[in-house]
């Protein structure tokens, strides 16, 4: 691991610890109108982009300023029309925030409200789309962060595709993490960000799309910055140069970090990296005496929420800073009806970090401590 410069190790779904590498392609400065930025870099990234997400034709990739919320923003507010209604699958915090920018956009929609540790029904969702033809757009997370939890989106799509609507799939926290291929799965758009599995640092999102059904999006966009179509159009006819200011620092280190994913393996070997981290972290917490919040068959290899120790003198704010003082970041609980806190093992993340992570824990539980 190169992480000796870095004061601590984030648990978290993002931002999440990056390698020195990457950091340090950031050194260097970028002129936005040369060839050696625009074509060398930000095109060889949106081919990247389509060849990790899918083997199938017809896909294209844009790349949008600001975070993966402001790309999904940019999608919902793109591509669903005027006359368009959308269903929002939401069992989590962003589920909830696509509908948060389907109401500020006055976007017409629908939402299957569940709780965040419940999976979609799709009988349900089969009954909502054919009893209302006025449903032209599906959305759904794909890994809830909320709690960690995976939804089934090979059943979804197939579900949404027999339907013949189109399919908007959130991959913020699994696109580069975990295997899938949207052309396969049927998937119209796919949102990610490049402070995720790819372990690149924030500063812009991404959406990969089928081009046949973005070339119909021209003039939809209910926003200037945040016109999907309109910033692909550039790029496809400018050689990936941006409408507006480019990141270019952030742009230049997910290059990087798209090199590292391919020496590492490809996003099969990140995945069971990821995956070997999250057995190793609930098998070592669950031995310390924590219980998982949800149950293993919808556990995700990028996040996992524990329930909070029960005795009176636990303070989830001093337990996170006695484990920050030791060099970990973890998150705090998201889940409405359980108090919770989460971890995270993505990013430049090992097993020997779980392990320091693990003991880390157990000499921090001074809720064990005072009563002994």
């Amino acid at each position: 691991m190169e992480n000796s410069t870095n004061q601590y190790l984030l648990l978290t779904p993002g931002p999440l610890t990056t390698t020195q590498s990457v950091r340090e392609a950031m050194l260097k400065d970028w002129c936005t109108w040369d060839d050696d930025y625009n074509k060398d870099i930000v095109e060889v990234i949106r081919t990247k982009l389509v060849d990790l997400a899918t083997e199938y034709n017809g896909y294209t990739s844009v790349l949008m300023q600001g975070s993966g919320s402001a790309s999904v923003e940019a999608t919902i507010g793109t591509v669903i029309p005027a006359d368009g209604k959308l269903l929002v699958i939401n069992n989590g915090a962003y589920g909830k925030r696509i509908t948060q920018i389907a109401e500020y956009l006055n976007i017409e929609h629908h939402v299957i409200e569940l709780s965040e540790v419940e999976q979609p029904d799709l009988e349900h969702i089969a009954n909502l789309l054919d009893a209302d033809s006025d449903i032209t757009h599906v959305a759904m997370v794909h890994c809830e962060t909320t709690t960690g939890m995976l939804n089934p989106i090979e059943a979804v799509c197939d579900l949404v595709k027999s339907r013949n609507k189109i399919m908007i799939l959130d991959a913020m926290s699994s696109f580069g993490g975990i295997p899938m291929d949207i052309g396969e799965l049927g998937v119209d758009f796919m949102i990610s960000s490049a402070n995720k599995c790819i372990q690149g640092v924030p500063g812009f999102g991404f959406v990969i799309a089928k081009t046949s059904e973005l070339k119909q999006c021209q003039g939809r966009a209910r926003s200037l910055s945040l016109d999907l179509y309109d910033q692909w159009d550039c790029m496809e006819k400018n050689n990936g140069k941006w409408r507006f200011t480019s990141p270019t620092h952030t742009v230049r280190a997910f290059y990087q970090a798209m090199l590292e994913l391919e020496q590492e393996g490809g996003v099969k070997a990140r995945y069971q990296r990821y995956l070997s981290n999250q057995r190793l972290l609930v098998k070592g917490m669950e031995s310390l005496g924590f219980r998982c919040l949800l149950p293993q068959s919808l556990h995700s290899p990028i996040i996992t929420s524990f329930y909070s120790p029960t005795a009176p003198n636990y303070d989830f704010k001093e337990f996170y800073t006695q484990l920050k003082s030791h060099g970990f970041v973890i998150y705090p609980g998201k889940v409405s009806n359980a108090d919770c806190f989460r971890i995270g093992n993505i990013g430049d993340v090992h097993n020997d970090d779980i392990h320091r992570l693990l003991d880390a824990i157990e000499q921090t539980m001074f809720w064990q401590k005072a009563t002994q």
